[in-house]
């Protein structure tokens, strides 16, 4: 019992303290999953329209729209502690 209560102690201690992500961060991430969403969202415009400029339109705003909708969301998500 006195050894699984140091061992457990000195592994808290060696766990790197939890910290937020930066903005810069938060950033890449939405740009990143926005690409391919948006490339995703092309394709599916494609298929129904099946004209490419529709498709593209469609991409090229939604891409625009969900990256800033992905940003903010992802930040409020940060100030919560809730499941960390």
């Amino acid at each position: 019992m006195l050894f699984d209560h140091l061992y457990n102690n000195r592994k808290e201690k060696k766990q790197p303290k939890e910290k937020n992500e930066s903005h810069y961060r938060s950033m890449v991430k939405a740009i990143s999953w926005r690409a391919l969403g948006t490339l995703d969202t092309i394709l599916i415009s494609w298929l129904i329209s099946g004209e490419f400029s529709i498709a593209f339109s469609i991409g090229a705003f939604e891409l625009l729209t969900k990256t800033f909708l992905y940003y903010f969301h992802e930040r409020l998500w940060s100030l919560t502690k809730w499941g960390k």
